[in-house]
């Protein structure tokens, strides 16, 4: 009961006047957060006995810890992000340049695809893709495939097909195909449909139905005809001489690839064969078969 008095009656005492009745007139500055609260435990340190007790004062101390200890971490978080920035870009450029390498094996490998003198290899239809369009081929048709913006209209396309002249596009605009064809064409049964009304498809009949077309236009890019491959399952729809003359240019083709022999040439071989067995007593030595 003592020790109760003597602390009621020390909590009676009058507050101590200020010292210098000075306002606190500190501003927080959210950047300098310690700086606000020196300036704020510089104050009450003046005009009151608040830190003459130890209590408070560790209380203090460690609201300080505290604060610094957060501000420390935002520091290191920011400084961190700052860090890692560069390494996230350097790791996007990284993957750039991988596409990039991507794109030249690629391109590399389109070039790889051209023969010596420049032409190219067919597509899976033996014809070529371009840009803008694209074409195939049989031994009787080409077959050409224009992309136009969805929605297009038959009356926005123009199509002018000639026996040996090609032209197609989209009204008021230059047009996509304008050239002259490989090789004429039969113009009456030739023709062109807007297919769902996203692209043009072209129909050219051959007027020369027993050679394949090293291009679309004159011009152009070109394919090699030798690496054509046409399909076997269409020969049963030949007729026989056509069908005959087919796989004669396939077994040339086949032939120039592997360096060898074409029919004509064998067929001449054979010739002078036989001449030269009935003609022992000639001389053929410096026979040359042309």
């Amino acid at each position: 009961m003592a020790i109760l008095s003597e602390y009621e009656e020390e909590d009676q005492k009058p507050t101590k006047p200020s010292s210098s009745g000075k306002p606190f007139n500190a501003a927080l500055d959210p950047s300098n957060p310690l700086g606000f609260l020196e300036a704020v435990f510089d104050f009450v340190s003046r005009e009151s006995d608040l830190f003459k007790s130890d209590s408070v004062v560790r209380d203090v101390n460690a609201l300080v810890r505290m604060v610094k200890e957060k501000v420390d971490t935002e520091e290191r978080k920011r400084r961190e992000k700052v860090e890692k920035r560069p390494a996230e870009e350097r790791a996007q450029a990284s993957a750039s340049v991988e596409e990039e390498k991507k794109e030249a094996v690629a391109v590399a490998a389109v070039e790889g695809e051209k023969t010596t003198d420049g032409k190219q290899a067919p597509n899976k239809g033996n014809g070529l893709d371009m840009d803008s369009y694209s074409w195939v081929q049989t031994l009787q048709e080409v077959t050409i495939n224009v992309p136009v913006p969805p929605g297009t209209k038959s009356r926005f396309i123009t199509c002018e097909i000639k026996k040996n002249h090609l032209k197609v596009g989209l009204k008021g605009q230059p047009p996509i195909i304008d050239g002259e064809l490989c090789q004429s064409v039969k113009v009456d049964d030739s023709f062109w449909s807007l297919e769902d009304q996203k692209s043009i498809s072209v129909l050219l009949t051959k007027q020369n139905q027993m050679e394949w077309w090293k291009c679309l236009v004159k011009g152009g890019p070109e394919i090699d005809t030798q690496k054509v491959e046409p399909e076997n399952s269409k020969l049963s729809d030949l007729d026989p001489e056509t069908r005959s003359t087919v796989e004669k240019m396939m077994f040339d083709q086949r032939q120039k690839s592997m360096g060898l022999p074409t029919s004509d040439e064998m067929q001449k071989q054979e010739i002078l064969k036989k001449f030269m067995t009935e003609h022992p007593e000639m001389d053929f030595s410096r026979a040359k078969i042309s």
